[in-house]
């Protein structure tokens, strides 16, 4: 169990409500995230402050100065010299130390505002040696909430899918979990058989996924903790794209067993089923919005793919998009106002991850790579991971919702797909 210790400066508060950062700020805020200073005397196996450093960065609301330009290396406040930093243009600044503490480690760390030279946010977390990214993502998130007022997501975790082909006829499907940013990867299941789109629970403790175990698809819900697993659906045809309804006790879910591809929902409790979609047209991989009621799916009803969304027991489907030859796999910001897919411009052939303003309709291109697929978005919003290529490889890459990131992820070997992001842990 991670032990933790916050506090605020409290007069900061007016001095940071002037240079918040946001993402529709024209570049990211330059911060210094010193090496924290260790005084135990074997080399820890994480590098806390290059953890906090990549963490911010990926937000695409910061950018971490390297290391090799800092003048000095200050550990804790009183070693702080300004001038150093203003001369390198920091907007802020973290220092911080670890110290061993009856077999586990105290990690103390202060965040300054280098134009006021005040203290933004001083903490402190204790843990394992085990536990330093935990420690290390949690210092993150609590630095950029109070920075953005956003809630951070750097302690969630992803789900992705592996294929390591060893022959023409074998073929290992591997479901993995891991950090957000694809370090410490275990896996969660195995199988010669195909698995397709897991995704979280709202209390991050059940997955649903697409297994072909039995030779043909079959929707599964497993307790990530136990491994208990619970087969949902047993019908005809296909059954695909579970997704949990916001409080967890449904799954909409894309069934074919009355001959065409449809959205439904089944009470995981009762097992009641309810058809949402009625048309000859092919309707699937559905999300829903926050309300528990509003599904977004993707449709060729108007002839190509496009995102729209419907009420439960409406019958009505309302078209979403309308820039674009194709807009599939719709994923919604947390606030609502940003509907994340995968897009087509009119007159080319690659697909991309784009955002469209849902009140405005404006999209933005995120990707530039070409054979994008499978978009997650974090639970604040801000960063989103997908699936594509490269040098003819499955891969994962994260981009900043703001597009000023795009780095991939290491994961482990063969053809990685299927990421999902998990809600907040805490």
């Amino acid at each position: 169990m991670l032990l933790v210790l916050c506090c605020a400066a409290g007069f900061a508060a007016a001095d940071e409500k002037n240079i918040m950062v946001t993402s529709g700020s024209d570049r990211a805020a330059p911060i210094a995230v010193v090496p924290f200073g260790w005084q135990g005397g074997t080399v820890l196996p994480d590098d806390i402050a290059d953890i906090v450093s990549n963490d911010l960065r990926n937000s695409g609301f910061y950018e971490p100065l390297p290391r090799q330009n800092m003048i000095s290396q200050p550990t804790q406040a009183s070693e702080v010299i300004f001038r150093d930093w203003k001369a390198l243009n920091a907007q802020y600044l973290m220092v911080g130390k670890i110290v061993p503490a009856g077999g586990r480690l105290q990690v103390s760390y202060t965040l300054f505002n280098v134009a006021t030279e005040q203290p933004v946010l001083t903490g402190s977390v204790s843990g394992t040696t085990d536990q330093l990214r935990d420690m290390a993502h949690y210092i993150s998130d609590q630095s950029f909430e109070k920075l953005t007022g956003i809630k951070g997501a750097f302690s969630t975790r992803m789900l992705y899918v592996t294929a390591e082909r060893a022959s023409v006829n074998n073929t290992r499907y591997t479901l993995q979990r891991s950090d957000y940013d694809g370090a410490r990867a275990v896996t969660l299941l195995q199988s010669r058989e195909p698995i397709l789109s897991p995704s979280y629970a709202p209390d991050g403790k059940r997955i649903a996924y697409v297994s072909f175990e039995q030779k043909r698809p079959r929707i599964f819900v497993q307790n990530i903790d136990t491994g208990r697993r619970e087969q949902i659906t047993n019908f005809e045809g296909l059954n695909g794209a579970p997704a949990f309804s916001p409080d967890g006790r449904k799954l909409a879910m894309v069934l074919s067993k009355d001959g065409n591809a449809e959205i439904y929902v089944i009470d995981l409790a009762s097992r009641q089923l309810t058809r949402v979609t009625n048309n000859p047209a092919i309707d699937t991989e559905p999300f829903w919005g926050k309300d528990g009621s509003t599904i977004y799916f993707t449709s060729d009803r108007g002839g190509k793919p496009q995102i729209y969304k419907t009420t439960v027991g409406s019958g009505n489907a309302d078209r979403v998009t309308f820039i674009g030859n194709y807009n599939a796999n719709p994923k919604l910001s947390a606030d609502e106002k940003t509907l994340v897919m995968i897009h087509r411009q009119d007159g080319f052939t690659n697909f991309k991850v784009a955002a469209q303003d849902i009140q405005r309709g404006s999209v933005k291109i995120l990707t530039d790579s070409s054979l994008d697929e499978s978009p997650t978005v974090a639970p604040n919003g801000t960063m989103v991971i997908y699936a594509t290529r490269q040098q003819g490889r499955g891969v994962l890459m994260l981009v900043s919702l703001n597009g000023r990131v795009r780095i991939p992820l290491p994961t482990a070997q063969g053809e990685v797909r299927e990421p999902s992001w998990s809600p907040y842990l805490n």
